[in-house]
């Protein structure tokens, strides 16, 4: 697949998948993240791509197993939030402490702007647009800086995050 190839999926189908994303998620930034891994993952692939239906069946049923398996995170952190005590989680006893250790020192290997972008995105939990706004950037740019930071971060906390989601299967 070539630049101009995947420009034109990406047009034709970036809003379709959009709308498609937010039916199963229910969530505006959720499905605009879904759709941008898939992009994402479709870019960095290209060259190992081999489709063995349409462009549309094979990024719609993407789309579709990315929201399910982000539902099933969302499901997971919502239950684990559930289980922890403010006390216990702030204190850093127990998986709490090395979450806590593996997300901070994962962040600051992020660029400076991709960390803050990530920071306000989960942790203040501002829109992009909010970001944009307060960080005097267009969107376009925080879009660019939390992929980033989201790639960057599931490479580093990629083992980490495996464990965690066997231990919180539990729950």
């Amino acid at each position: 697949m070539d630049e101009k190839q995947f420009e034109e999926l990406f047009k034709r189908y970036y809003n379709p998948l959009y709308a498609y994303a937010y039916t199963i998620t229910g969530k505006e930034e959720a499905a605009e993240e879904i759709v941008q891994t898939i992009f994402l993952k479709l870019w960095e692939k290209k060259e190992a791509m081999q489709i063995h239906t349409s462009w549309k069946a094979y990024l719609y049923k993407s789309v579709y197993h990315e929201s399910l398996n982000a539902k099933k995170r969302q499901r997971i952190h919502r239950q684990f939030m559930q289980t922890q005590t403010g006390d216990r989680w702030m204190s850093g006893e127990g998986s709490d402490k090395e979450l806590r250790n593996q997300l901070t020192v994962a962040l600051r290997q992020l660029p400076e702007k991709c960390r803050e972008v990530f920071q306000l995105s989960r942790f203040e939990e501002l829109k992009y647009q909010e970001i944009a706004d307060r960080l005097k950037v267009s969107r376009k740019t925080v879009e660019a800086h939390m992929g980033k930071a989201l790639k960057i971060l599931r490479v580093q906390l990629a083992d980490f995050l495996t464990v965690l989601v066997f231990l919180f299967i539990k729950f």
